[in-house]
């Protein structure tokens, strides 16, 4: 049996190790928070195991460990950061406030931030939004990186470009985690350092050909991750890529046209207040309607049931939280040399 480890322990251990790697406490409570979330939801290629890479980023003086953001233009529903290579859970969990508090004066509320950090599992912002009753939006490009080719080419041009949408419900909210392409460089690297192929052939190779080895990343000349829609409907995830670079970098005024600063994100974060449309009870009338009716969709064959986007994830972090969270099997050898060079315990299995 897969071992257990309590969520606080490990919250407690994450932030630990980014004090003592120079942090400041809040910050380190946050990006502990954030990452723990994603490991609870079931994105374990971007909650703790994106924690030695931090680790990493902090000594090497790519990440800031203290400081704040630079407000460079302001109107009342709107914002545009300078993230100063600031922790981006931190960032983020800033801006979901600053927009939800646009949003209740102005209907809506929207932040854009450039030059974030890396601001690892986007679902785990929405619950802060949606048990508000907010709807919430969350996107991120990575100027500093591509691996996604437009659909029809061989040239990467995007990142994975994700995307996450959390809708208020009477019951559980909505959580919409996707991104523009099939897979992403987390999963892909991963796989790879095993030996493991991926689910189906969402990879190009350099020469065109659609491939599930990982490696094809790997080898020059390297090849590109499939848009989402794959091989013949690729022309979606291309077009959604399009939509998700404009809300960032061309928002932001800073992105692929720039020089490149490091691993990163370029963020917007877009609240939006129920209140100022129809009403929250109008809102969450149609909402659950259609929530029903998903969840009453007669299954195809093959399939046991139709579900909601983020019902698994809900699940499966209601028991981590009352039975312990089962990490991957790379995090905690990844963080056994910074826990002895920065002297912090480890946590111990349930």
């Amino acid at each position: 049996m897969a071992a257990r480890y309590e969520a606080d322990a490990l919250r407690s251990t994450a932030a630990a190790l980014l004090r003592a790697a120079g942090m400041d406490a809040a910050f380190a409570r946050d990006v502990a928070t954030v990452l723990v979330e994603g490991d609870l939801l079931g994105h374990d290629t971007h909650g703790l195991a994106l924690l030695a890479p931090y680790l990493a980023e902090l000594e090497a003086g790519s990440m800031r460990a203290s400081g704040s953001y630079r407000v460079l233009e302001e109107r009342a529903a709107t914002a545009l950061w300078d993230g100063e290579r600031l922790p981006g859970p931190w960032l983020v969990l800033r801006a979901v406030d600053d927009a939800i508090e646009r949003a209740q004066r102005c209907g809506t509320g929207t932040v854009v931030i450039r030059r974030s950090h890396h601001i690892a599992c986007l679902a785990a912002y929405l619950a802060r939004a949606t048990e508000r009753g907010f709807v919430l939006l969350v996107t991120c490009s990575d100027p500093n990186s591509a691996s996604v080719a437009p659909h029809g080419g061989l040239t990467p041009v995007f990142t994975p470009d994700p995307l996450a949408f959390g809708v208020p419900t009477s019951g559980d909210p909505v959580l919409i985690d996707l991104s523009a392409s099939l897979t992403t460089n987390g999963m892909t690297a991963r796989l790879h350092k095993h030996g493991r192929r991926l689910a189906h052939p969402w990879l190009l190779d350099a020469e065109g050909r659609a491939t599930d080895d990982p490696a094809a990343l790997y080898v020059e000349p390297r090849g590109t991750i499939l848009p989402t829609g794959g091989v013949d409907a690729g022309h979606k995830g291309y077009a959604l890529a399009l939509i998700v670079e404009m809300l960032t970098g061309a928002l932001a005024g800073f992105g692929r046209a720039d020089p490149k600063e490091g691993w990163g994100a370029t963020v917007l974060v877009q609240a939006y207040d129920p209140a100022a449309f129809g009403g929250p009870a109008s809102f969450l009338r149609q909402a659950d309607w259609l929530v029903a009716a998903c969840r009453a969709n007669p299954p195809r064959p093959g399939a046991s049931a139709v579900r909601l986007p983020g019902q698994r994830g809900l699940a499966l972090k209601r028991e981590q939280l009352r039975y312990g969270i089962v990490l991957h099997e790379d995090i905690l050898p990844a963080l056994a040399p910074w826990a002895g060079k920065l002297e912090v315990a480890l946590p111990a299995a349930i």
